[in-house]
């Protein structure tokens, strides 16, 4: 199949070096979507006040539960356009295009028709407090209309990475990120739309990045060019990417939904816990994103790889991502423990002594225990891309329950201690089902490989 110059094929080659060429990319390109969510925070918090910056603070976890599931939706299609990718059926890779685009569409719009329509009753739920209720309403209202921009945006980069190509995304990420910059300070400090600018920003620049995605697919990738026949998927074929795509999406949905439970006990603690967590949050993204990277790249990995019959190269990426992500945990660990007070004074824009010292308290604890979110993120994700699509929903249904847990009982008793120590108990329980699952998988086993193999030349 002809693909651009950009696209890798990842089922040949050195393992390791691929998944970082791959990875390298995508990796740029999410920082660039955090920087200018921080970018977003700093503004707020340094022009608009700390009220301000709680106000987007205390209802950020549900914007992240919104992009997350989409993007989690568009990755789940992309990983079956990648075992056609992997496997060289392009007809059956236009056509997964096609299905991922009816069925994505159709699940935002119910979606977002549902949280639009009940936002107010959510934002009562999750205890925002009083004085910030209308300020935060305004600001998370025009992103969550604006999902339809962020899902399209997610479809066009996930489907381009799916045939190896993680250029692109990233360099009109780029281009959007500057592009936010600029128009935040235009719609806050020009306009005067206070927090409701820094979410017009945000989904200006999304919008210049799909259109821009676009024009590129038309120009540069015929293979993902779609025409009217090939919407005409099989019911069994469209079951099937529906459940890759709900698979990944409720994944990452039910660790977003634990941490919007978390982040209604957090809402009870004051405006100081509230700027102290959102801040730490932000760090947190930062330094856990070349690992979550690694995860979502090894989906992709790992998808082309099994469509391709190459087991030995999965078990093989498997040891690579784990050993590239203990590398940099174990860095990140050392920075918890360095450098947190400065860089929770930076993204907060304070000095205040108790924002200081509950947010680096955090980033210490919960940096500590980087290592076994490391096991959670890789395996859970490889999963993903060669077929196991409820071991990683279990463990992420652990996650839940943990945080809900934690929440109403721990949190009551302990207050932000409860939730500086809930993520650590709850990786480890997450971690169990992971390792044992894929210990006992087939295609990790060489044996139960080979055997996969034989069975699928006699069928």
């Amino acid at each position: 199949m002809k693909t651009s110059r950009t696209a890798l094929n990842l089922t040949e080659g050195r393992p390791v070096k691929l998944i970082l060429l791959f990875a390298i990319p995508v990796f740029l390109g999410n920082l660039f979507q955090i920087l200018y969510s921080l970018v977003d925070t700093k503004i707020v918090g340094s022009i608009l006040g700390e009220e301000a910056l709680a106000a987007v603070g205390s209802v950020s976890i549900l914007y992240t539960l919104l992009t997350g599931f989409f993007n989690g939706l568009s990755l789940g299609f992309s990983v079956v356009t990648a075992r056609f990718y992997g496997s060289g059926e392009e007809k059956a890779l236009k056509r997964t295009v096609a299905g991922s685009i009816v069925l994505g569409f159709l699940t935002a719009a119910v979606i977002i028709t549902f949280v639009a329509v009940f936002l107010r009753p959510i934002l009562v739920l999750l205890n925002v407090p009083q004085q910030q209720l209308e300020m935060a309403l305004s600001y998370i209202t025009l992103l969550v209309c604006g999902m339809f921009v962020t899902l399209a945006y997610n479809l066009c980069a996930n489907t381009l990475r799916a045939i190896g190509d993680s250029i692109t995304p990233l360099i009109f990420l780029i281009i959007a990120a500057f592009t936010n910059v600029v128009l935040d300070y235009v719609f806050i400090l020009v306009f005067g739309m206070g927090v409701m600018g820094a979410a017009a920003a945000t989904l200006v620049s999304q919008f210049l990045s799909v259109v821009l995605c676009l024009v590129r697919i038309y120009r540069g990738f015929p293979i993902l060019h779609i025409a009217k026949e090939d919407f005409a998927l099989p019911k069994s074929r469209m079951i099937a990417l529906y459940e890759s795509g709900l698979s990944m999406g409720l994944m990452s949905s039910l660790v977003n939904l634990g941490s919007l439970v978390l982040q209604s006990g957090i809402n009870q603690l004051g405006t100081n816990i509230i700027v102290a967590h959102t801040a730490a949050r932000k760090v947190f993204e930062i330094w856990g994103l070349p690992v979550s990277v690694l995860g979502s790249s090894m989906a992709t990995y790992c998808g082309q790889n099994y469509g391709a019959g190459r087991y030995d190269r999965i078990r093989q990426g498997i040891k690579d991502a784990l050993f590239l992500g203990a590398v940099w945990d174990i860095f990140i660990i050392i920075l918890a423990h360095t450098v947190s007070p400065y860089l929770i004074r930076f993204i907060a824009s304070s000095d205040n002594e108790e924002i200081v010292y509950w947010g680096t308290t955090y980033l210490r604890v919960d940096m500590s225990f980087l290592l076994v979110c490391l096991f959670i993120i890789i395996l859970r994700n490889c999963m993903q891309g060669f077929g196991d699509y409820r071991t990683p929903i279990v463990s992420s249904f652990i996650e839940l329950v943990g945080k809900l847990v934690f929440t109403f009982v721990f949190v009551r008793l302990f207050g932000y201690w409860g939730i500086i120590w809930t993520e650590p108990v709850v990786w480890f329980l997450m971690v169990i089902p992971l390792i044992t699952k894929t210990l006992k998988n087939p295609i990790i086993r060489k044996d139960g490989a080979v055997e996969i193999t034989r069975q699928k030349k006699r069928g």
